[in-house]
């Protein structure tokens, strides 16, 4: 079968086309692996290409920032089989605000609102460490505060189940497949920004278990579907601080290490029937870059 891997950063945004390139770069070799026949948008305008190759494909997978993301997987959905999160759940992931509400309200630990003090300041729309930092001063328009919670900076990375109706995509009621805990490694800078550097993978943390659960019900309250990474923080609880509905940077160790194909769990999961568990031959590190270390 061929499948349209819709990459956006490479051609579209220098400042991330790197860690776009190590995620397509995985992606690609292990759908070629599975025996798929794999397309890729030219460098022209992306929403065309996707509208012009996807009708020709089988199955299709959008990878572009949080914020364009659910207009192009919207394209991709109209001709061709979605093996990503549904367009509406993206869009919703994507405002950080909204998302982080319902979080709380359905017993999802998300940081609160700072009256005063130290804060986290972020773009409500934003994608990964981007515009992030630290301040003592009140958000600007289009941006939001959260309190500065001091812990360990952990990300669940796991692929969700569903199948295809008539008229949309549902559960298939089997759990999501975990595919690994990956410890992430931020800085802060003299300035007070926040700068993503990588990770290890896969790892293995006192309180795992609570670290999973959490990521599991954040990403099932707010309707994902496939690939979806979770990034929390663990302090006092387990608080979670961003629901990504895509593929993101930790793909690259995950992919060294784990024994099954990615592309062969997403199509599975599309389905409703993917892995009951992943299995690792080791660890791995990888930065922003893709650079990948064998541990």
């Amino acid at each position: 079968m061929k499948v349209l891997l819709a990459e956006y950063t490479v051609a579209h945004e220098p400042a991330l086309a790197h860690e776009g390139a190590a995620m397509l770069s995985v992606l690609k070799s292990s759908f070629e692996r599975c025996g798929h026949g794999v397309v890729l948008p030219g460098p022209g305008d992306f929403g065309e290409e996707i509208a012009r190759l996807a009708p020709g494909c089988d199955m299709g997978l959008v990878i572009a920032p949080d914020h364009l993301l659910s207009k192009y997987t919207f394209l991709l959905e109209q001709a061709t089989h979605n093996l990503g999160c549904g367009f509406m759940a993206v869009a919703l992931c994507a405002n950080k605000v909204s998302s982080g509400r319902i979080l709380a309200e359905n017993g999802v630990p998300v940081p609160a609102v700072p009256g005063s003090g130290k804060r986290v300041i972020k773009p409500i729309k934003g994608c990964g460490s981007q515009g992030v930092r630290l301040s003592l001063d009140p958000p600007p328009e289009g941006e939001f505060a959260q309190e500065y919670i001091e812990g360990e900076n952990y990300s669940v990375s796991m692929v969700i189940n569903r199948v295809i109706g008539d008229a949309c995509a549902y559960y298939s009621g089997k759990p999501p497949v975990v595919l690994a805990v990956n410890r992430q490694e931020i800085a802060v800078g003299p300035d007070g920004t926040f700068q993503y550097l990588g990770g290890e993978t896969p790892v293995h943390p006192t309180r795992e278990k609570e670290i999973v659960d959490t990521a599991v019900k954040a990403a099932t309250v707010l309707g994902c579907q496939g690939y979806c990474g979770v990034d929390v923080v663990v302090a006092d609880k387990v608080w979670v601080v961003d629901v990504n509905p895509r593929i993101t940077t930790s793909i690259t160790g995950i992919a060294a290490c784990m024994a099954e194909e990615i592309a062969g769990i997403l199509v599975s999961a599309s389905k409703g029937n993917g892995p009951d568990a992943v299995h690792f031959n080791g660890r791995a590190r990888f930065d922003c870059n893709g650079k990948v270390t064998r541990l």
